[in-house]
């Protein structure tokens, strides 16, 4: 357990087809995450504010994004912004995710960065306390490419208006043939890193994501866990203030997706074995870089998110309250969980349950 797995290594894991080796791979993930973490499972009080849907890119995975104009495009006001994040910390939240599409009209004094700046704002202002996870390496490419900045003038920006740290968004898969197919428009596997290795630099902490279960092979989900765990070392080995507090893994929701990816892919929700194993890999091949792992109740439903806990999840992610993107992909999972939702299904496994904050704090529950 004290040596970092080799691709060809984790290929070999990810390839395996018989009952007994799968559940080898199940029993190891689970031991190194109660190596790692221990028993408690965490989850996170929190509110998606997905602020509009239109974009002008066309990743051909995405059943959320509008042209303006279009029926169902929406761009929400500040006031309605306020809105919602009012009833988050009304409802408890600790945490704002914050992300949209990527708007070109989004700008205030024909800049961009002033009217991301004023979306932190408009929130930090009232609710101080909140910490506002916000804004994709895409967003951040987008709003440097709009106004002529650097990555470092943009993240620097926004976390000096108050963002606490960077959602690790618009990976996909950290492949540019992969990448051609499902986003070609999107930032490229090289600029990805980038953003996020200065973010890291810069004091922001990130997550890390993985978009699995569509044309990918098992050599380039390998490929993108490689890439993480490079990034982190780079953020540990350098003595960055910040780095990856979490691996996610979403698999692929192609109901509502274009038809021409849907049709490649072949089915419409997920693979339940599939991402089970996928996750029990990641956390084998993530090692001791990267200790928190988390799969979304969203894509698999609360049930698929709990069984996760037993193939080396630590983490069960958070309430949302609202979820857009992943809904309007024809997900079956739901928008929002109710706290003691999530409690009981922890429960149910016998582990002990832990409210966090962004960070993997604790947060003690029985405090004033």
């Amino acid at each position: 357990m004290g040596c970092d797995l080799m691709p060809t290594e984790g290929v070999v894991l990810l390839e395996q087809t018989a009952p007994e080796a799968i559940a080898a791979i199940r029993a190891t993930a689970d031991k190194l995450r109660y190596t790692q973490v221990g028993d408690p499972v965490t989850y996170v009080i929190n509110r998606n504010i997905n602020f509009t849907n239109i974009c002008e890119q066309h990743c051909s995975f995405c059943a959320f994004r509008r042209d303006d104009g279009a029926s169902g495009a929406y761009w929400l006001d500040w006031a309605q912004i306020l809105a919602k994040a009012t009833d988050a910390v009304q409802r408890g939240a600790t945490e704002i995710c914050m992300q949209g599409g990527l708007n070109p009209q989004a700008q205030l004094n024909g800049k961009s960065l002033p009217y991301y700046l004023k979306l932190v704002e408009t929130i930090k202002q009232e609710f101080p306390q909140i910490h506002l996870h916000a804004f994709s390496p895409q967003e951040v490419q987008f709003i440097a490419r709009i106004d002529g900045l650097e990555y470092a003038d943009v993240i620097a920006a926004l976390r000096d208006a108050g963002v606490g740290s960077m959602p690790g968004t618009a990976a996909e898969v950290l492949n540019d043939e992969v990448r051609r197919v499902l986003c070609p428009e999107k930032i490229d596997t090289a600029t990805w890193l980038e953003i996020v290795s200065t973010a890291h630099k810069l004091g922001l902490h990130t997550t890390s994501t993985m978009l699995s279960g569509h044309i990918e092979t098992s050599q380039q989900q390998i490929e993108h866990l490689e890439k993480l765990r490079s990034l982190q070392k780079t953020a540990i080995q350098r003595g960055y203030p910040a780095g990856i507090t979490e691996f996610i893994l979403l698999p692929f929701v192609g109901q509502e997706a274009p038809k021409p990816l849907r049709r490649r892919v072949g089915r419409d929700q997920p693979i339940l074995a599939d991402a089970l194993l996928l996750g029990a890999v990641a956390r084998i091949f993530l090692g001791n870089w990267i200790p928190n792992h988390q799969q979304s109740w969203v894509k698999l439903g609360l049930t698929g998110a709990v069984e996760a806990l037993n193939w080396g999840c630590n983490d069960i992610g958070g309430t949302l309250m609202e979820e857009h993107i992943t809904t309007m992909a024809g997900a079956v999972g739901g928008t929002c969980m109710e706290v003691e939702t999530l409690q009981t299904a922890i429960a149910s496994i016998k582990r002990p349950y832990q409210q966090r904050d962004t960070l993997y704090q604790i947060i003690d529950q029985n405090r004033d």
